[in-house]
């Protein structure tokens, strides 16, 4: 297995920014509207070797396989040195999708609160929005443990709201799930942003020391030419001194 890998890092080894990682976050992505769509029909019944299989066992599954490849490929990219800048920002983005996309769909079959969806999506556009700030500053904010935590704990709860659409009995641990998630989404979004207020601040302190001593070495460049050009205006104001005295004294008639 590990020398299928090993043919597939070779493969994308020189594809730049599309190695093997990033295209499973790619097939990530692709798994979202698929998600969607099983949520959200009720008639979808397999038969298979005389199990019925439903399509929230459907849905569960699609759900694993797109939370794996998640595991997948941050692993993979840091065992083969293949991190990209596309892959970091792309990472997350995949991964709010999927969540996003399961929790409204959930919504919708009257499975999860609205209010406490709301909560979660929020915090999700929230703290995209400030990696996004952080990477115009120049610097990445990459995910945290805490951050790690809430995103097992997304996996979880979802996946016990899945089953709690059929069998309502998980109703009770998949609501207290989905408030473990609620704490530990609350709490790793108040660590990123006490992380990004502090490297901002520095940031913004060494931007301004910078700006203070270029305006200083512009000052002192501009006094510098002021006595430059002072001293030049005095020398030809003395060599004009000398010129109009010598030619005063010649053009003066010799005494008798």
């Amino acid at each position: 297995m590990w020398c299928w890998f090993g043919k597939i890092r070779d493969f994308h080894k020189g594809s730049g920014p599309v190695n093997f990682p990033n295209t499973l976050t790619l097939i990530r992505i692709f798994f979202v509207p698929i998600l969607v769509a099983v949520l959200v029909q009720e008639r979808i019944t397999l038969h298979w070797d005389g199990v019925i299989i439903t399509n929230d066992l459907i849905a569960i599954a699609i759900f694993w396989i797109a939370a794996a490849t998640d595991l997948l490929d941050g692993y993979l990219a840091r065992r083969w040195g293949q991190v990209t800048t596309i892959g970091t920002l792309m990472d997350p983005i995949a991964d709010k999708l999927l969540v996003s996309a399961a929790l409204i769909s959930l919504v919708q079959e009257r499975v999860a609160p609205g209010w406490m969806v709301v909560l979660l999506i929020g915090r999700e556009f929230a703290v995209s929005g400030l990696r996004s700030i952080a990477a115009a500053e120049g610097f990445t904010i990459r995910a945290s443990e805490l951050g790690k935590t809430k995103t097992f704990s997304q996996v979880v709860s979802i996946s016990l709201l899945m089953i709690a659409m059929r069998h309502r009995v998980f109703m009770p641990w998949a609501m207290w799930s989905l408030y473990i998630v609620a704490i530990f989404s609350i709490w790793s979004a108040v660590a990123y942003f006490l992380k990004f207020w502090r490297k901002v601040d520095i940031s913004v302190k060494q931007r301004s020391r910078h700006e203070l001593l270029h305006a200083e070495r512009e000052r002192r460049r501009g006094l510098l030419a002021d006595r430059r050009e002072a001293r030049l205006i005095r020398r030809r104001e003395r060599a004009a001194t000398r010129a109009a005295r010598m030619s005063g004294a010649t053009d003066s008639p010799p005494s008798a």
